[in-house]
């Protein structure tokens, strides 16, 4: 992205990718080419995510299979947190685990309480193959968290156990979306 472009101001949105499709449940490839097709996936990622009011979202949640995630996200005090990351990695999760709301865009109008460390860090690089680090606390440590997650094939779901896992699978059943 050129300074002073907003993210996203050149993508185009595309059609969120719903629990139940496989890619889904799939691990990403990790990326190669850190080309021009990169860079439209990410402006792609970034509209996609404005226009669905999400705050992070994996290539896989519309359709891509490849590690790459975007995030325009607050911590628990309240400093936006706004970048990419690509081939990313958590490299480290500690503090308390914290059981929090926690929502998806590929599980549209649903949430259930979901255990995430307050602190995460993770590396990777940009779209220009920049190393990068990101390092959070609080929500945007549980975004962190969330967005690596997709990457590996798993979504917020996959975490609950239980009658948490059993209330939100029969949401999920109820959804127009996934019918």
């Amino acid at each position: 992205m050129r300074h002073g472009t907003i993210p996203g101001a050149r993508g185009r949105v595309r059609p969120l990718t719903l629990l139940g499709d496989p890619v889904l449940h799939t691990p990403c490839a990790e990326v190669t080419g850190f080309g021009p097709e990169l860079a439209r996936l990410v402006e792609d990622l970034f509209a996609t995510m404005y226009a669905a009011r999400g705050v992070g979202l994996a290539a896989n949640q519309i359709g891509e299979g490849l590690r790459v995630f975007v995030y325009d996200c607050p911590d628990d005090e309240d400093v936006r947190h706004l970048g990419h990351v690509v081939n990313p990695r958590l490299v480290e999760t500690g503090g308390v685990v914290v059981r929090g709301p926690e929502g998806c865009l590929s599980l549209p109008g649903l949430e259930a309480g979901t255990e995430r460390y307050d602190h995460a860090v993770v590396e990777g690089f940009t779209m220009t193959g920049e190393p990068v680090t990101v390092r959070g606390t609080g929500f945007f440590a549980r975004c962190l968290q969330h967005e690596c997650d997709h990457l590996e094939g798993r979504v917020y779901a996959d975490r609950l156990t239980g009658w948490r896992h059993r209330r939100l699978m029969r949401k999920v059943a109820r959804a127009s979306w996934g019918r």
